[in-house]
């Protein structure tokens, strides 16, 4: 990276607008969503919009592993398995401080909220935008050497 470049901010490499979820929507619902969108995390909201927490796919696992929770799957709402409180990152910030705080938590995606409303969920983070971000610094940086990798 040339000194004229500026490093890679959040807000270049998140997935914006969210898909989002209230508090008191089901568990069949949550599951719906994140099947039909192919995310594997949604942020929490409040009846008026303010992030509370997040569900992930792992959740809804632990809950169909877990014979008291999967008994009761029908009357549980999402705010009965969601992590609260969600852990953020504002969209200005450094993408490089973002991925730390993803490693030292051992979480695969950040709510992304605005640079002034820590409660505005803005977008997503995740593991999958960060690789994509590392192969598209690879490929800016490939000099065409010729070399070519082989499909698995």
């Amino acid at each position: 990276m040339t000194t004229s470049q500026r490093a890679p901010l959040v807000g270049d490499a998140m997935a914006l607008e969210p898909i989002v979820i209230r508090f008191d929507a089901s568990l069949t619902e949550a599951a719906q969503l994140l099947d039909h969108h192919h995310i594997s995390g949604l942020p929490v909201v409040d009846g008026s919009g303010s992030l509370v927490g997040v569900l992930s796919q792992t959740d809804l696992a632990r809950a169909r592993a877990t014979e008291y929770l999967w008994s009761n799957w029908s009357g549980l709402a999402v705010r009965h398995l969601m992590t609260h409180p969600a852990v953020t990152v504002q969209r200005s910030a450094p993408l490089a401080l973002a991925v730390q705080k993803m490693e030292r938590l051992h979480i695969h995606r950040l709510v992304v909220v605005d640079d002034r409303d820590d409660t505005l969920p803005i977008g997503v983070l995740s593991l999958t935008d960060i690789v994509h971000t590392i192969a598209e610094e690879a490929d800016e940086g490939d000099e065409g050497d010729g070399t070519t990798v082989a499909e698995a």
